[in-house]
């Protein structure tokens, strides 16, 4: 089972939730609503390399998607593009969400 950190008021989360949220082979494990769900994310972030990037950025790092097999991908698009049950009716299906939201204090993203 692929396990999916989100928050609820991410716009990149809530695009996950409702692409994989019905799906019983993902689980999703909005970071806001548990500490202890918010305590794991952290230690997976502040320890994982996959993460490197996104601690050099400064950035949240989600959704973040950790698969059975310990492989990390932080993003939709690039889950998209890395798993191979992203079909092209998948990926054309993608919800919409308000052009501008971001996470980032800049504005640039999540």
């Amino acid at each position: 089972m692929t396990r999916i950190y989100v928050m609820e008021s991410c716009p990149d989360c809530v695009q996950a939730k409702q692409q994989y949220g019905d799906n019983p082979y993902y689980e999703i494990i909005d970071i806001g609503k548990q500490a202890r769900d918010l305590k794991e994310f952290l230690a997976l972030r502040d320890n994982h390399p996959a993460f490197a990037k996104v601690r050099e950025r400064g950035t949240i790092g989600i959704p973040c998607f950790v698969k059975d097999d310990g492989d990390v991908v932080i993003s939709l698009k690039h889950y998209l593009a890395s798993s191979e049950t992203a079909s092209s009716e998948t990926a054309s299906s993608e919800p919409e969400y308000t052009s501008g939201a971001a996470c980032n204090l800049d504005g640039t993203g999540c």
